[in-house]
């Protein structure tokens, strides 16, 4: 399996697990999210970060993995539009 990691702040884990739905996605588990033909996979997990001396914000790390590499670099980049837009 390959696998990819990218971190997104400003966005929750419930809004992430919405986006990869709407990429074919299916919830498997908490923090879990499959494509419905088992080409890929993605863990979620959120923390607190600070930014700055007096801010944090949600940072959600999300944890692909996939069969084809060209594949799941679409994944990530469709997903990262996503998030990045909506984390504004």
């Amino acid at each position: 399996m390959i696998q990819r990691e990218r971190s997104y702040r400003g966005i929750s884990t419930r809004a992430a697990v919405g986006y990869l739905e709407n990429l074919g996605g299916e919830r498997v588990d908490d923090g879990v999210v499959e494509a419905a033909d088992g080409t890929w996979r993605a863990s979620l997990s959120e923390e607190k970060v600070e930014v700055g001396p007096s801010l944090k914000l949600t940072e959600v790390t999300v944890a692909f993995e996939g069969k084809k590499s060209d594949a799941l670099d679409r994944l990530v980049e469709e997903f990262s539009r996503k998030a990045i837009r909506a984390g504004g």
